[in-house]
């Protein structure tokens, strides 16, 4: 998924604070050498946790100051990579796992953690497996979980499926009674901002999981392109054109735009029953349609395939963001800064803020300080049982063949390849 969705990770989190700047752009060269650990973030409102672990850490370091440079989201990935070629690297930097840092772990300029967690296991221990795991590059551990889950749910409108009543799909023979039961409302059945591209890379991504399990696309990621013949792909891409031709998306998809808000008005205004998005939609809701969200949106999981492979429970989209260290040497600053992200204080400025922590037994926590609990218990809980949380492909995969697959996704979602073709234009990318 496209990096400016990391900033809308948490339910309200919008609502509570601005987005701020802290002096810098990053890559400002300062080292934890030369008394200075220079922290690299993606600047939004989110930002604010990373900045009071900042502070408490100078609290602390008496010979040391961290220093958070914030980057505006449309430019980090650019920024970053540009202040790594420079030589004037940060000493941590916020990241997405998997494709985003795989290149600098090629180059051997990021600090393998396995050292690290030998020597501190409480920070393997403090996380829930799935969401560390997403942390590697090639099975060794890169990034440490800095921020809330980003599952990928089904959302749905209360009222819509009251007044055709019906309840939410737990099969997939479930979600086609509801498209013809919708179709017949005369209420598309699913939103879906075909404008924006990356929104139907997520129905491929939980039809591949759910069809072939996860070790299917683990494959695609561990760099063989004929993953992509596995059968699971191919029968993805048939359930794909099979809902198109039923009409689940309605006609008009391939215009509608998620960035600018079309499809989640589609589900607000009670024109669409459902729509398959980030966690991050709720915020989105609450900012767009308070009255919506407080009252009438619904939230489930991706409906099981009987016949599948793939764990029902294991779920798709951002695990979560990730500081990675630069190789310089001397990481004890470094791995003291990286503590604070387990730290309860941390922690609870995460909840606060909307977010929904990465971290093991944090239901007391959310409980307490989230300002909706519900909600916040239920992703908590999808996340924490998921045996696997698979990486959004177009940030697990190299740039290189991200943009070129989405864009295939798209022709498949469009009808301009076969599911056949399709197959084979995604094996050729390398």
């Amino acid at each position: 998924m496209i990096p400016h969705r990391a900033g809308a990770a948490g339910a309200f989190a919008l609502l509570l604070f601005a987005t701020t700047a802290c002096g810098g752009s990053g890559g400002n060269g300062g080292s934890a050498d030369d008394g200075e650990l220079n922290v690299m973030m993606y600047q939004d409102s989110l930002a604010v946790v990373q900045k009071n672990a900042a502070k408490r850490f100078n609290e602390n370091h008496e010979d040391i100051k961290a220093v958070v440079n914030e980057v505006p989201g449309d430019g980090y990935e650019d920024k970053l990579r540009t202040v790594m070629g420079s030589g004037e690297s940060p000493d941590m930097f916020f990241n997405w796992g998997g494709g985003s840092i795989e290149s600098y772990v090629e180059q051997e300029m990021l600090l393998p953690l396995g050292a690290t967690l030998q020597e501190n296991p409480e920070m393997k221990e403090a996380f829930i497996p799935s969401i560390f795991e997403a942390g590697k590059v090639n099975d060794t551990q890169y990034g440490i979980p800095l921020r809330g889950t980003q599952p990928v749910m089904l959302f749905y409108n209360e009222q819509v499926f009251e007044d055709a009543g019906v309840e939410p799909p737990e099969t997939w023979q479930d979600l086609l009674d509801l498209v013809d039961t919708f179709k017949e409302e005369g209420v598309t059945p699913f939103a879906l901002g075909g404008a924006t591209p990356w929104t139907e890379q997520m129905w491929m991504q939980y039809l591949v999981d759910r069809l072939g399990g996860y070790e299917v696309f683990q494959r695609i990621q561990n760099g063989d392109s004929e993953g992509w013949r596995d059968p699971a792909v191919l029968e993805a891409a048939e359930m794909v054109q099979d809902l198109v031709d039923r009409g689940a998306f309605g006609d008009n998809y391939a215009s509608v735009s998620y960035t600018e808000g079309a499809a989640s008005a589609l589900l607000s205004e009670g024109k669409a029953a459902m729509h398959l998005m980030g966690s991050w939609e709720y915020s989105t809701q609450l900012a767009d349609a308070e009255e919506f969200a407080k009252n009438d949106l619904g939230y489930t999981a991706f409906p099981a395939l009987p016949d599948g492979e793939g764990n029902p429970q294991a779920v798709v989209g951002n695990p979560t963001n990730f500081f990675s260290v630069t190789d310089d040497g001397d990481s004890e600053a470094e791995v003291d800064f990286l503590k604070q992200t387990y730290s309860d204080e941390y922690v609870q400025d995460m909840v606060e803020n909307g977010e929904v922590p990465a971290t093991a037994n944090s239901e007391e926590m959310i409980q307490e300080h989230s300002p909706n609990p519900d909600y916040a218990t239920f992703q908590y809980q999808m996340v924490r049982d998921a045996p696997t949380f698979q990486l959004s492909w177009d940030q697990a995969l190299d740039r290189s063949v991200a943009e070129p697959m989405v864009t295939e996704i798209e022709k498949l979602f469009n009808k301009q390849v076969t599911p056949e073709e399709f197959v084979d234009n995604v094996a050729a990318l390398k």
